[in-house]
């Protein structure tokens, strides 16, 4: 099991991201309450650490599987998924508290979107050098999710028990249960 990393120093981040080997990627996230804060996964923590004289400090972290991602059975383009680790840290980064893939609709149709912002809770991501693309709907809350596999998926779907399932009710909920503050 992984680790999600909240970091503070985004200048030494990306100082250190110009010095990784050829061929590697930081897949680091913004955190939406701005300042030179980001979060990353375990991968991307490592190439960051190695990049540098000693490690970079950590606010916190979290387990990878306190931010539940749901993928459904009509997943498709396998080879173009994010990493999980991007994908979450994606969604901590933006307050978020679980992920659905929703590329498809329930008829098997690919959905398309246009976020309007990059608050906006439908995103796309994939892995760098991918091919198809695949978007997402980030969850704030477990009522959002809720309410959102409802109304995509009907009350007696599997996505629906999935929105159930959520450990959490909301961000302060989740970090509150799941993070670990570093010292």
């Amino acid at each position: 099991m992984g680790r999600l990393y909240f970091m503070a120093d985004g200048d030494e981040m990306v100082r250190r991201r110009a010095r990784v080997p050829k061929g590697s990627v930081v897949e680091a996230w913004a955190d939406r309450r701005g300042g030179a804060a980001f979060w990353v996964g375990e991968d991307s923590r490592r190439l960051l650490d190695e990049a540098g004289e000693r490690p970079m400090a950590v606010r916190l972290s979290l387990p990878d599987d306190a931010v539940p991602v749901l993928y459904g059975p009509r997943l498709c383009d396998v080879e173009s998924l994010p990493r999980e680790e991007s994908l979450r840290a994606r969604v901590l980064s933006m307050h978020g508290i679980a992920a659905a893939w929703i590329t498809l609709d329930r008829f098997g149709e690919r959905v398309t979107y246009e976020p309007t912002s990059p608050a906006d809770p439908i995103f796309h991501l994939r892995r760098p050098g991918g091919g198809a693309g695949h978007i997402w709907r980030r969850f704030e809350t477990k009522r959002d999710a809720l309410d959102f596999m409802r109304e995509a998926y009907g009350a007696e779907s599997e996505a629906f028990e999935w929105a159930e399932s959520l450990a959490v009710d909301d961000f302060d909920a989740l970090l509150k249960r799941y993070a670990e503050t570093s010292r």
